[in-house]
């Protein structure tokens, strides 16, 4: 730059002290050029009509707007880079492609907002209104959503990646495909929401109510989800490897073909679920709650089912080799074809239409005492079972 240069007198008039009764009006070029050499931009007068305000592209980055009603503003491409907009009004604002990184909407009203594509990294958004908002492929890592409304929200494939979202409510919103890994969810309303294919690995959902949730295909692998209530959630071939469910309510979900290896659901309600060719090696079923559940083809290779309830349970051709089911209550369940190579079976509770595979059956009877009418326990003798292929038991 030279010394005499246009640029350089510019640059030396706002490096000068503040003056503040200097005000000129430049364009949003010259405006990012003075900016970087010093000068301020101006704040924003209280009581000007942004309604409809054309700002497709403006420079606002670090402005104050809080509290202005910008309803329907045309902010398409602007730099809101760390502007204050804490309890404005941007309902149905057009924000695609916008710089909202590290701005403050605390509580601002963006309802019906288009915020497809924009950033909003580290933006804080809690307790602000987004419902039935434009968010798909936007930028929200590590966001602050705690308390937010996102209430039938478009987030199909956005980024959320450890933002914190704890509270808030995306009752029958999309998450279809979004990225949330990791991101905080404790306690948050999911009712009914499509998160299929969404990546939700390590997230943390305790106490989530995920109930009637579509999580097909989603991956939930170490995700917490300790007391979260997922009655009749769709998880159709959801990896779940590892993942925290103990104590939480999957009754009449969808879990066909899941993948729950070495799963925790020490304590979980799986009344009825569909478990159907479902992968549960390891998983921690330790007094759970499978009364009526569908196992058909289910894997439970060593399986910790002990005091599980299987009452009406269906495990037809489930693998139960090496499983420990000491105490589980297996009346009326049907374990046709099931393979139960070296599982315990010590203390096991059956009954007169338990269904044993058919080289066990006899077996079964004659390692049994009868509790109460129709009704057996195992206790066995150890070795009675040595000529086929049936668990031995303890000897008593």
């Amino acid at each position: 730059m030279r010394a005499d240069s246009f640029a350089s007198r510019v640059v030396a008039a706002a490096a000068r002290p503040t003056r503040p009764w200097l005000r000129i009006t430049v364009s949003p070029r010259v405006s990012r050029f003075l900016i970087a050499a010093g000068a301020h931009p101006a704040p924003a007068q209280r009581g000007t009509d942004l309604r409809n305000a054309a700002l497709s592209g403006a420079y606002l980055r670090r402005v104050d707007l809080g509290g202005e009603d910008m309803t329907c503003a045309d902010l398409r491409g602007a730099d809101l880079n760390g502007a204050d907009l804490n309890g404005a009004d941007l309902t149905w604002a057009h924000l695609t492609g916008a710089d909202l990184r590290g701005a403050n909407l605390n509580g601002a009203d963006l309802g019906g907002a288009d915020l497809r594509g924009a950033d909003l990294g580290g933006a804080d958004l809690r307790g602000a209104n987004l419902n039935r908002a434009h968010l798909a492929g936007a930028d929200l890592t590590r966001a602050q959503l705690d308390g937010a409304d996102l209430t039938y929200a478009d987030l199909t494939g956005a980024h959320l990646t450890r933002a914190w979202l704890d509270g808030a409510d995306l009752t029958n919103a999309d998450l279809t495909q979004a990225d949330l890994h990791h991101a905080m969810l404790i306690g948050a309303h999911l009712a009914r929401a499509d998160l299929s294919g969404a990546d939700l690995d390590g997230a943390h959902l305790s106490r989530a109510d995920l109930t009637d949730t579509g999580l097909g295909a989603a991956h939930l692998a170490d995700a917490d989800l300790q007391g979260a209530d997922l009655r009749v959630a769709g998880l159709q071939g959801a990896i779940l490897t590892n993942a925290q469910l103990n104590g939480a309510d999957l009754g009449g979900a969808d879990l066909t073909r899941a993948n729950l290896r070495f799963a925790n659901l020490n304590a979980a309600d799986l009344t009825r679920a569909d478990l159907h060719r479902a992968d549960l090696i390891g998983a921690n079923l330790t007094r759970a709650n499978l009364t009526g559940a569908n196992l058909r083809h289910s894997m439970l290779i060593r399986g910790h089912l002990r005091h599980a309830t299987l009452i009406g349970a269906d495990l037809t051709d489930a693998n139960l080799n090496g499983a420990d089911l000491t105490g589980a209550d297996l009346t009326d369940a049907d374990l046709a074809d099931a393979r139960l190579g070296e599982a315990d079976l010590a203390d096991v509770l059956w009954s007169d239409y338990t269904t044993w595979p058919q080289a066990m059956a006899k077996a079964m009877k004659a390692r049994s005492e009868e509790v109460r009418p129709g009704v057996w326990r195992v206790v066995g003798s150890g070795n009675s079972g040595s000529g086929i292929d049936a668990p031995l038991t303890p000897i008593r």
